[in-house]
């Protein structure tokens, strides 16, 4: 499995959402132009997985809003893995996990894209 999500995206509305599987994972939220600026998780407290969560962002986003997701059970080590990606590629996290990002993330080196 790749380190970086390579799935396409998405656009993010209704009929994307609605089509998700209720299942634990990673998602990441890019604006129109692919520029990520969202990485979240469904884990065991999302009521119907990364449907829900996805319809949240649904809701309070933007149109022309993008996302990709990946099934996994080990939601929580993944999203750190994606977070710290993204530092290591960009020098920062996403803007809208800037506020929240969980104690104690490391910091990643990956080798190559």
């Amino acid at each position: 499995m790749p380190l970086r999500i390579d799935k396409p995206w998405r656009p993010l509305d209704a009929q994307s959402v609605a089509a998700l599987p209720g299942q634990l994972g990673v998602f990441q939220v890019a604006d129109r132009d692919g520029v990520v600026i969202f990485i979240g998780f469904a884990g065991g407290r999302s009521l119907f997985g990364l449907r829900s969560l996805l319809g949240e962002e649904l809701a309070g986003r933007a149109e022309g809003a993008q996302f990709r997701y990946e099934v996994t059970q080990q939601y929580w080590s993944r999203y750190r893995e994606l977070l710290m990606l993204h530092i290591a590629d960009y020098g920062e996290p996403p803007m809208d996990n800037i506020e929240s990002l969980p104690a104690g993330l490391g910091r990643l080196s990956p080798a190559g894209g």
